[in-house]
């Protein structure tokens, strides 16, 4: 009896858990994963993760297509919808996220406790053959990177994508399009870099699109841990491994999809980066023309820049 009590008082405490929320696909898991080894490098803690079905999954997987979803938050609500219903109902701690995914409005209750460094926010060109070759017909899912490649190539077919990234690259490689337009970050976390890469027995050769002409989207390149505000311990936890800079970036970014009420459902680029430790903030948004108004600002206070590009931008359409 006395060895079984030495023998308990011995026993270390159990470590503290978090249970991450993540989409099923692999990038989703990718990301996800890459948020549990930034955690553990921080904190002795166990994490598990815990995979949450979404519409947007769903849709996927039931058509080959993502047309759900509807209402104020557009496409974005269908692939965040479910892992917040999760956080709120606390099936889970932590909901992991691709920034660009998550509404500009969110539940008052929920709050963005960290973000990981940024990736690269580029859009990519795929292509199968020569890069001599003349590009006609691309296909992308985006309503930015639509209008972005009408206003550059105005004669190209424009054919609907959908899907994760493996599928895409699937129907590609089974199609005859001449090119598709991916994002890199997402790309380069499942292993695909540039300048060239192996898919399936088939090389995919890959260009980066200049950001002066293809401004990214809002959060493009980011993974956000969101949290339940009133969770003070996780907060806690997971506000520690926030890159404030990528952070201050994101909140300039979604500051001015909410006030454009943009999102991902309209043809906004929006862009912000540090240059010489200055915050620079870039918007194109495009209207019933082929060509977009941009503007670019600097500022200290990343929400007071959002207010200032979007007030130019409204300045220049009402002078128009």
């Amino acid at each position: 009896m006395v060895v079984e009590q030495l023998s308990t008082l011995n026993q270390a405490p159990p470590l503290p858990r978090i249970v991450l929320g993540s989409r099923a696909s692999d990038l989703a898991l990718a990301q996800t994963r890459m948020a549990e080894c930034a955690l553990r490098k921080k904190w002795a803690i166990e994490v598990q993760i815990e995979i949450v079905r979404t519409r947007g999954d769903e849709g996927q997987n039931r058509t080959g297509d993502s047309n759900l979803g509807n209402g104020k938050s557009g496409r974005k609500g269908i692939f965040t919808a479910e892992l917040e219903r999760a956080l709120v109902e606390k099936r889970i701690d932590v909901a992991v996220h691709s920034a660009k995914d998550i509404p500009s409005e969110m539940d008052g209750a929920l709050m963005i406790a960290a973000v990981l460094p940024r990736a690269g926010v580029e859009d990519l060109l795929l292509r199968k053959g020569n890069a001599s070759r003349p590009i006609t017909t691309i296909a992308t899912g985006s309503v930015r990177r639509q209008r972005q490649t009408r206003a550059i190539n105005p004669q190209a077919r424009i054919v609907p994508l959908r899907g994760n990234v493996p599928t895409r690259l699937r129907k590609f490689i089974e199609s005859d399009w001449d090119a598709i337009i991916l994002a890199r970050a997402g790309l380069e976390r499942l292993g695909f870099s540039p300048p060239e890469f192996e898919f399936d027995g088939h090389r995919i050769f890959v260009g980066i699109l200049p950001t002066e002409n293809f401004v990214p989207a809002g959060g493009q390149g980011i993974i956000a841990l969101q949290t339940r505000e009133a969770d003070f311990p996780v907060r806690q936890i997971v506000s520690s491994i926030d890159d404030r800079d990528t952070h201050l970036c994101l909140r300039a970014e979604r500051e001015f999809l909410r006030l454009l009420q943009g999102d991902c459902d309209l043809p906004v680029g929006v862009h912000a980066r540090f240059v010489n430790g200055e915050l620079e903030l870039r918007a194109q948004v495009f209207g019933d023309g082929v060509a977009p108004r941009v503007a670019m600002g600097r500022g200290s206070d990343p929400e007071k820049l959002a207010v200032n590009i979007f007030e130019k931008l409204e300045r220049e359409h009402e002078d128009n």
